[in-house]
């Protein structure tokens, strides 16, 4: 079974297209796990209309702590972490979980293409997959918003860094790969349809350099474990 694990705050106008997108897959073997952190709008009465496991936490507010109280209560051997903005594509699931067979994978991230899919847009992506193509095969890098891993790898590093605030997707593939001695690759079968909320929001460019800069500072620096100014992390803001 396929356990599909969503992180929630605050995400009522999102996160029905992404359970609608989900319904609509020709894929069947799966369920879904809503795990909030606290929301104060309808996210949960949504998520509980909709037939999903709904997981709550209004102590802790970040990601990585809703994927991992999602996954503790997860019941398949298959775990898929999104985003509650992101919108799956037609014929998503089952091309991107027989790949991830299929090649043996332990761990995969996706390429993603940006939505609304704007000029400016595709070409960040464009530099974005390029990146996630070239570290794929020496120190992974993924988008939290799409994160395919079994759950045996998920138990052996014990889930997500809770102590990082930005970064933990990246730094979850690399334990998972190189702690758990795991295969990571980028699914080649689909790509993954990334909100642009963050940079409508912020500005492209703005949006872009703080992303730039951050990350910098991950590589040179090490990974940052205090909150960012100004950065609010998608609908855990309200």
């Amino acid at each position: 079974m396929l356990s599909i694990i969503i992180p929630t705050r605050n995400e009522e106008n999102f996160l029905p297209a992404l359970l609608d997108s989900i319904k609509a897959q020709d894929f069947s073997d799966y369920e879904i796990i809503v795990s909030d952190g606290g929301s104060c709008d309808r996210t949960a009465a949504l998520a509980t209309a909709a037939g999903c496991r709904l997981v709550t936490d209004g102590e802790h507010r970040h990601p990585g702590w809703q994927r991992n109280n999602g996954a503790a209560v997860a019941r398949g051997d298959l775990f898929l972490f999104l985003d509650a903005d992101v919108i799956l594509q037609p014929n998503f699931l089952t091309p991107s979980v027989a790949e991830f067979k299929r090649r043996g994978l332990d761990c995969a991230g996706f390429y993603i293409k940006f939505n609304p899919n704007r000029l400016f847009y595709r070409i960040y992506a464009t530099i974005c997959n390029l990146v996630f193509f070239i570290f794929q095969y020496f120190s992974p890098l993924a988008n939290g918003s799409g994160i395919m891993v079994t759950k045996d790898r998920h138990e052996r590093i014990h889930g997500f860094d809770t102590t990082i605030f930005f970064g933990e997707d990246s730094e979850y593939c690399w334990r998972a790969t190189h702690q758990a001695r795991g295969k990571f690759r980028i699914i080649r079968a689909c790509w993954q349809l990334y909100s642009s909320r963050r940079l409508e929001r912020e500005g492209a460019w703005r949006g872009m350099w703080k992303w730039v800069r951050i990350n910098l500072h991950t590589f040179f620096k090490g990974h940052i474990r205090h909150e960012i100014k100004d950065y609010k992390l998608g609908g855990f803001e309200k």
